[in-house]
């Protein structure tokens, strides 16, 4: 259920609100907006009718959220969340560049790679210490170790970092670490994962499973939510489809479509989405031009010689032409890179 709230109540009002969602059993989520102040009523709402809490003074209206997720709908909050990233705010007018190598190899290797992704503009580093593999014989990373190669290269160039982490074991000591958590699309629907990440008030980068649809993705996000992180970020990185000409299909309608249902900022991963790298410049202005809030991108300085993801890695330099290339798209959008 969601309570609006009428404009100019007092803190007492709002508070006796809360106080008869908790006396019913359930939870109140108060989300203040710079127009009006929304709250969510999470629970087993079967039971609650409207007219308990229109009574009240504060209460303008009463309704039962229409989608089965109620946090990161428009319902709940109007105005898009702005999530901040080092020069950024992901979700306003600028456009993140979260760029870096698919896996840390070396403490020289992915220092290397942030100054050059940080002269040519990026906003943030990605790079995996923890790395799902579909074969139990691939590198899956170097872990902690991998971790502080991370934040040395933070250090050099003041480059937020955004891992994964992949095990509910894992998540104190990466966010040791990192400043943005990723879940993986293997792990999207690992609740037990999602609500440890909750607890850490950390921003989540939660990307969409390769089979899931929209209402599977934001229903996850909203088990984050819950726990009482607001900080997450909607990631599409391409679902698996009948096509074998890229590693994935792009699906670049759904980032309009999520930016209408939800307020959470989106991310596009045009990298893991098509696989070959030549073709990641035209996803990349291709989602920009579609409304994404960032782009999350696989830059290796020898990409031939990557250990692993090489074939979707650009090198620095086609990354640099690149962030050229994207602010006439941006621009044109009513965007900045």
């Amino acid at each position: 259920m969601i309570i609006v709230i009428k404009q100019g109540a007092t803190r007492e009002e709002v508070s006796e609100v809360v106080q008869t969602i908790e006396a019913l059993g359930c939870k109140a989520d108060v989300s203040e907006g710079s127009a009006q102040s929304i709250i969510g009523v999470i629970g087993d709402t079967a039971g609650l009718l409207p007219e308990q809490f229109t009574v009240l003074p504060a209460v303008e209206r009463a309704m039962r959220a229409s989608k089965p997720y109620k946090l990161v709908s428009r319902q709940f909050r109007p105005e898009p969340t702005e999530i901040p990233l080092g020069d950024v705010r992901v979700g306003s007018e600028k456009i993140a560049l979260i760029a870096g190598p698919c896996t840390v190899e070396s403490e020289e290797q992915i220092v290397r790679i942030a100054k050059r992704v940080k002269a040519a503009g990026a906003s943030a580093l990605r790079g995996g210490a923890f790395k799902p593999r579909t074969s139990p014989y691939a590198f899956r990373g170097l872990g902690e170790e991998g971790l502080k190669y991370l934040a040395q290269a933070r250090a050099e160039t003041g480059l937020p970092i955004v891992t994964e982490v992949m095990t509910i074991g894992a998540v104190d000591l990466v966010a040791k670490y990192a400043d943005v958590m990723q879940i993986g699309a293997r792990n999207m629907q690992n609740f037990q994962l999602l609500e440890a990440v909750g607890k850490i008030h950390k921003p989540v980068l939660l990307k969409r499973g390769m089979s899931a649809n929209l209402e599977e993705l934001l229903l996850c996000a909203e088990y984050i939510l819950k726990e009482g992180n607001k900080q997450v970020m909607i990631c599409e990185r391409g679902i698996r489809t009948f096509e074998s000409f890229t590693r994935n299909t792009l699906s670049l309608a759904i980032v309009p479509e999520i930016k209408q249902q939800t307020h959470l900022p989106v991310i596009v991963d045009p990298s893991h989405a098509t696989g070959v790298s030549r073709l990641v410049p035209a996803a990349c202005k291709g989602a920009v031009a579609m409304g994404a809030d960032g782009l999350l991108i696989e830059v290796h300085f020898d990409p031939q010689h990557a250990m692993v993801d090489g074939s979707q890695s650009l090198n620095c330099e086609t990354f640099e032409r690149l962030v050229g290339e994207l602010a006439p798209v941006a621009e044109a959008v009513g965007r900045k890179i």
